[in-house]
């Protein structure tokens, strides 16, 4: 058999290495040098590949002759969760859940393993951070302990493969992926070349075995995920759990998704007794306080298919020093500097001499620019200290002053409705069937100055 071997490989001009340098000798790129697994044949020839985990030679098949399973998916117990994966797991997919220390990924990952568990299928909790002592107390405060649940307190991925084939489960969990590590490699765990073969390993697992792997991973400082990127391009669905530690609520997203949409949300309560699904969010991020107020406007945000109202609060304050502050708490700070140029421009303010403080009520972050319209009226509220009736205000701000139009309005205003708002101001060009709205009292306007008569500002 080839003995294994490691060279460290630059990823700028190919040159090879037996030991890490912070610099390339050859072409002088900094940082670019990767330990690589390779083989050597009876020749001493160095092979850049391992070789197959079993001998069968691969066959093409017509895509007409590929057995279709669109209903073959394992319901993981929240109704949210499934429908941000698409429907529930597909076996042998790989799903990576990243987040931020303490932000209950764990805990949410325990709970998906109990529910599935108790279904039938059995279900592998391979952990490298806890012993299976500490995991049974995080279970038995969750009262996830069904038999058909087995632990693993292992950080060799070779050995957590071992143990998962005998016999193959349904799902297997590996929290974290940047504990573990293989004897191939000579880098400590959590290294790129230590996370990207462990990773590499555990996916083609999944397709070989046709089990559901979850690869729990850290992030970065800055809120990434740690490791190598080609971490998430290896993997099938990425999801992000992220929540404010002084709020209960957490929210988990999806960045890319080869089962479903890419752009679904899931909201959980974090309670003592582990995560709980919300599945009516209408008025879950709008203020507590009924009655109107300066620098407050409403509006319509879109995740994914659910609608979901949010309150924009902005406050504008003299500023105290020569250069004014800008902040923006949910929203881009890029768009924030870009919306009040236009209504400097366009509208006539005066906001140089001013601190802009932009939030969106709730925690949630919003990137979509649907909330334009409602920001700038938000800010002009809160610089001329006047408040605006409630009312949904949808539209994108372009440079110009002009309010363009945004996608699935009719839903959009449909959930205000619910929240018994009566009044909307919409782009003039926007596509609306009113006949399920005539209700509502619809303004359209053109541009910025006009959502400002709109609302009875001038």
């Amino acid at each position: 058999m080839p003995k294994a071997l490691t060279a460290f490989v630059c990823q700028q001009c190919e040159s090879q290495y037996p030991q890490s340098y912070g610099r390339c000798p050859s072409c002088g790129a900094w940082g670019s040098l990767t330990e690589t697994i390779q083989t050597t044949g009876q020749s001493g020839a160095a092979i850049r590949s391992l070789p197959r985990s079993n001998g069968a030679l691969s066959v093409a098949r017509p895509l007409a002759a590929v057995e279709s399973r669109h209903d073959h998916r394992l319901d993981v117990g929240f109704v949210e969760l499934n429908r941000v994966l698409g429907g529930g797991i597909v076996p042998g997919s790989a799903v990576l859940l990243g987040g931020d220390p303490g932000v209950g990924k764990s805990t949410l990952l325990l709970q998906v393993a109990a529910s599935v568990s108790e279904r039938g299928p059995p279900v592998l909790y391979a952990t490298g951070e806890e012993s299976p002592e500490q995991l049974r107390l995080r279970a038995d405060r969750l009262g996830a302990i069904p038999p058909a649940l087995s632990v693993l307190a292992e950080s060799d991925v070779d050995a957590i493969i071992s143990a998962a084939d005998q016999p193959t489960p349904s799902t297997l969990i590996v929290d974290s992926i940047q504990t573990m590590r293989t004897d191939d490699l000579e880098s400590a765990p959590g290294s790129v070349a230590q996370v990207k073969e462990c990773a590499s390993r555990l996916v083609r697992f999944a397709k070989e075995q046709g089990c559901a792997v979850f690869l729990v991973g850290h992030v970065t400082k800055e809120g990434s995920l740690a490791g190598p990127k080609v971490l998430e391009h290896m993997v099938d669905v990425v999801l992000y759990l992220e929540g404010d530690h002084f709020q209960a609520y957490r929210i988990l997203r999806s960045l890319k998704n080869r089962f479903g949409s890419s752009h679904e949300i899931a909201v959980f309560d974090m309670r003592e007794d582990g995560m709980r699904e919300i599945s009516n969010l209408s008025g879950l991020f709008l203020a507590s306080h009924s009655g109107v107020s300066s620098g407050s406007a409403v509006t319509v945000a879109m995740e994914g298919t659910r609608p979901i109202p949010v309150e924009v609060q902005a406050l504008a304050a003299r500023t105290a020093f020569g250069l004014p502050r800008r902040s923006s708490t949910g929203i881009d700070i890029n768009r924030l500097h870009m919306l009040t140029a236009v209504l400097g421009k366009r509208a006539g303010l005066d906001l140089g001499s001013h601190d802009i403080y932009v939030n969106i009520v709730g925690g949630l972050r919003v990137d979509e620019p649907a909330v334009d319209l409602a920001t700038v009226l938000a800010i002009y509220s809160s610089h001329r200290d006047i408040e605006i009736p409630r009312c949904a205000v949808l539209g994108e701000v372009g440079l110009g002053g002009e309010v363009r139009p945004v996608s699935q309005l009719r839903r959009r205003l449909a959930e205000a409705r619910k929240l018994g708002i009566s009044t909307a101001v919409i782009p003039a060009a926007g596509e609306l069937e009113t006949d399920d709205l005539t209700s509502m009292d619809i303004r359209r306007v053109d541009t910025v100055t006009d959502a400002l008569k709109s609302v009875g500002k001038d």
